[in-house]
C-alpha cells in the first residue's frame, strides 16, 4: 500500500466514524420528540420524510443522521 493509499484510508475511516446513521420507528408524535431533541443539540445533520409502515400500522419510519462528536 502506498502512502497516498494509506493516508486516503485514514481519511475515509475518520470521515466515516464522525457519524451514526440509523432508521427510527414510532408513532409521528414520538419521532417528532426524537428529532427535536436531536436538531436542539446540534448531532442531527440529515433527517428523511416520513413513510408510513403499511397496512393497518400507525407508525412511521425516518432515515437519521447524527454527528457521533
Amino acid at each position: 500500500m502506498t502512502t497516498r493509499e494509506r493516508a486516503y484510508a485514514k481519511a475515509s475511516n475518520q470521515h466515516a466514524n464522525q457519524f451514526t446513521e440509523m432508521w427510527v420507528v414510532g408513532s409521528p408524535e414520538d419521532l417528532a420528540v426524537m428529532i427535536h431533541a436531536a436538531r436542539a443539540t446540534g448531532r442531527l445533520v440529515y433527517v428523511s420524510a416520513p413513510h408510513q409502515m403499511g397496512g393497518d400500522d400507525t407508525r412511521h419510519r425516518r432515515y437519521l443522521r447524527l454527528r457521533t462528536q
